[in-house]
């Protein structure tokens, strides 16, 4: 009988990049600009997606091929595209493994796939999700369909929810609350609609100056804010939701016409198994230096993005910040060199509240507001601020942050 034959020696690359949405793709960039080669990026998706425009699909306001690109049109030239998906890592050999079972080893490994949505964590969305008037912006196929739920409704209960936990875009889960009562009180409607908004938090937002805004907001359009609490089940037959309230133990029955979910989210469990998670997070989010970026039991190791275990909110503007320090360090242990670059924990919230009005929320780790726009109260509803997100901000992300520029 023929013996066996060997397995194939492990793929090797310089570095390697696990991940090829917004921040895979930025440090790539980057680190292409600085001439770095054996670039590998290890992503299945044919598709990328400028995710923060899902609201104003959403809302309304944006088309949904607005936020999509090919990943081949993102892919920076001179970055091997291994189109396959991770399966598991070992730090201390240096390798990644793939679905299909091949092994990649690196010399520096940068994590950067995103988190998971866990449609599962709340019994009943996953069977009730996309029907029965149950939507999510969190899913690019449903954001058209929230949309469509918002504009035919002239009455009834309308439910928005937030779970516990570390989420991608924070505002989110309000933002569509807002644009869904601005056209509801544009058409004439909004007095007969009861507007719900769940969030987990025991204040609106995590800063002050921008929690009694948001405050506001909530005010003027009538919505019933329920803070510390959480959709806990749902009956999508009955449409009926239940919702914790946190501090009291208490719940409550809410039958609703139209329900906007957000699940809670996680790392991939690949990871969130695995020895680079913090044990100090439950989600399974990857341990990282607050500011270096690198892991702390293996420096050759960084992490940024949604994945990363960081007290910040996971944006894109945060990664923004966070690729130049992850490429800094990254390029600083090539040349034998220590790790200097440092982030502050910036990150950025564009809490639309209105049809052509937003707020910018700014802050870094300590939550101080940190305006990178002189000469302008981004604290403030502003129309100018829409048009940023909606027109400039895209453009950024595209020329800019995904070229390596920005």
């Amino acid at each position: 009988m023929a013996p066996a034959p060997a397995p194939a020696a492990p793929s090797h690359h310089q570095v390697l990049i696990v991940g090829g949405g917004t921040a895979g793709i930025t440090v790539a960039a980057r680190l292409r600009r600085a001439g770095v080669r054996g670039i590998a990026l290890l992503e299945p998706s044919e598709t990328h997606w400028y995710q923060p425009l899902w609201t104003l699909v959403g809302g309304g306001q944006a088309p949904l091929r607005a936020a999509l690109r090919t990943e081949a049109d993102v892919m920076p030239p001179g970055v091997r595209w291994l189109r396959e998906r991770a399966s598991a890592v070992d730090p201390a050999a240096r390798t990644v493994t793939t679905a299909s079972g091949r092994v990649l080893s690196y010399g520096r490994l940068v994590l950067a796939p995103g988190l998971q949505l866990d449609w599962d964590g709340v019994p009943g969305l996953a069977e009730a999700l996309g029907h029965g008037g149950v939507s999510s912006n969190y899913r690019p196929d449903l954001a058209p369909l929230t949309w469509d739920l918002i504009r035919r409704m002239r009455s009834g209960t309308a439910v928005f929810t937030m779970p516990s936990g570390p989420v991608k875009c924070g505002g989110a889960p309000q933002k569509i609350a807002y644009l869904a009562a601005d056209h509801w009180r544009k058409r004439g409607v909004l007095g007969a609609i009861r507007t719900i908004l769940v969030l987990p938090e025991p204040a609106m937002f995590k800063v002050p100056v921008f929690s009694r805004a948001l405050t506001e907001t909530a005010r003027r359009y009538g919505i019933e804010v329920r803070l510390s609490s959480e959709m806990t089940r749902l009956d999508g037959a009955a449409r009926e939701a239940e919702i914790t309230d946190h501090t009291t133990g208490k719940t409550e029955t809410v039958r609703y016409d139209l329900l906007h979910a957000v699940p809670p989210q996680r790392a991939p469990e690949w990871l969130a198994d695995g020895p680079l998670a913090d044990p100090a997070s439950p989600y399974g989010y990857v341990k990282a230096d607050r500011e270096t970026l690198q892991h702390p039991d293996f420096p050759n190791v960084f992490v940024l993005g949604d994945v990363a275990n960081l007290p910040t909110s996971k944006t894109g503007a945060a990664i923004r910040k966070q690729a130049p320090v992850v490429v800094a360090n990254l390029l600083a242990g090539l040349r034998g060199r220590p790790a200097t670059a440092r982030y502050d924990g910036y990150t950025s919230c564009p809490l639309v509240t209105a049809r052509h009005k937003m707020l910018l929320a700014e802050f870094d780790y300590d939550l101080q507001p940190t305006p990178s726009i002189p000469f302008i109260d981004t604290t403030r509803e502003r129309t100018d601020m829409w048009f940023l997100k909606r027109y400039g901000l895209p453009q950024l992300y595209f020329k800019g942050m995904l070229k390596g520029l920005a």
